[in-house]
């Protein structure tokens, strides 16, 4: 031992790797749950970074109309399945940042097809932080500024046009507000749902269990997707884009909750018997605080991974209504209304880039399991 100037002693012993990990396993018992938690994940790699990238994805949502070169929308006659441009930097040799070729369609009568042929002596730059066409910034705040504009005399079409000559990469971005924010919506229905009649169920048992546990086998022994397809066939054909969308996701949510309700149940019965419970009950808590305070908190990671594996489900099934025409329509713009555009297989074997909404659908099913996978594992006790 040495002493210091200041009274202190330090040990001059060796370094002991032992003596670490011990020390390690004390910080660890001693740090909050959620550290440990949260070390746990970090070292699931493919769950880190998909819920990096799905919080990027959500964060961009308010911004769809600020990324977009052009609205949802809006039209160009003239462009009408112009195939993909691609964003230049050098020309001949020489640096001029990011610039495009403008197009000019030509008709092939030995295909009967409109061909797009760049004009590769004139190289336009791109504008950035332009002045377009209008939108509302979050839905709240209107603009008509975006990152990056097609140069005057030419378009900006990174992943092509449609039929109808609109941009797919700019109906993509405004389709993400939807087609994510739906998941959310249904999930949150299918919660409470789940949640409450799931708990009275394993709570109070009897009578009450009996008739739930019917209705849950009454909903589970349906066929999901003819059912999907009946409730959304009865929705009024005349209501608008909004009131379609939230009636999709109650639907979605409502018919996701019996499998939810049928986890808690079994949760809490085996919960309602523990000595903290007993406790809190003698001690004169009502049902509610019981339920709220001691049972719910030591199910919500249980919850919590069940969310966001239930979120693809959401997507999935909106995709699969509006491909079919029985969800959202028209002038709605969710990804599944644009693949539903991609329906004739010819189009697509000539026009693949119909189906490039097809890839953002697969990239945050993706993820979504990815991070369920990841936090249904940082939040088992028993999984190392």
């Amino acid at each position: 031992m040495t002493q210091l100037s200041d009274g202190r002693y330090v040990d001059d012993a060796p370094y002991d790797p032992q003596l670490s990990i011990q020390q390690l396993e004390r910080r660890d018992l001693d740090a909050p749950n959620w550290v440990l938690i949260w070390r746990k994940f970090k070292r699931h790699r493919l769950g880190l970074v998909s819920g990096i990238f799905l919080l990027l994805c959500y964060l961009m949502l308010p911004f769809a109309g600020f990324i977009a070169p052009y609205s949802a929308n809006e039209r160009h006659s003239e462009h009408i399945y112009a195939p993909p441009q691609t964003v230049n930097f050098w020309h001949e040799g020489q640096f001029l940042g990011p610039y495009v070729y403008p197009m000019t369609s030509e008709a092939n009568l030995e295909t009967f097809k409109w061909e797009f042929v760049p004009d590769e002596t004139r190289p336009l730059p791109l504008r950035f932080f332009c002045e377009g066409s209008e939108y509302k910034l979050a839905g709240l705040i209107p603009s008509d500024t975006h990152l990056f504009c097609a140069p005057e005399g030419a378009t900006i079409f990174l992943w092509g046009a449609d039929r109808l000559g609109r941009d797919v990469f700019s109906r993509i971005l405004y389709g993400a507000q939807l087609s994510l924010t739906v998941g959310l919506i249904g999930i949150t229905v299918s919660f409470v749902l789940g949640i409450f009649f799931g708990s009275i169920a394993g709570y109070f048992g009897g009578g009450l269990d009996w008739v739930i546990n019917r209705m849950i086998e009454i909903l589970r022994s349906l066929p999901e997707l003819p059912l999907w397809l009946a409730l959304s066939a009865a929705v009024p054909s005349n209501w608008g884009p909004v009131a379609v969308f939230f009636i999709i996701s109650v639907i979605l949510g409502i018919l996701d909750w019996p499998g939810l309700a049928r986890s808690v149940r079994a949760k809490f019965l085996s919960l309602r018997e523990e000595e903290y419970v007993r406790a809190a009950e003698m001690m004169g808590a009502s049902s509610g605080r019981v339920i709220r305070k001691h049972l719910l908190p030591n199910f919500m990671s249980h919850l919590i991974a069940s969310a966001t594996l239930s979120i693809p489900a959401m997507i999935l099934g909106e995709t699969a209504l509006s491909y079919l025409g029985l969800g959202l329509r028209a002038p709605a713009v969710s990804w599944g209304v644009m693949l539903n555009d991609a329906q004739n297989l010819v189009n697509v074997e000539i026009y693949w880039w119909t189906a490039i909404p097809m890839i953002p659908i697969i990239v945050v099913v993706l993820a979504f399991n990815f991070l369920g996978d990841g936090l249904r594992d940082s939040l088992d006790p028993y999984h190392d």
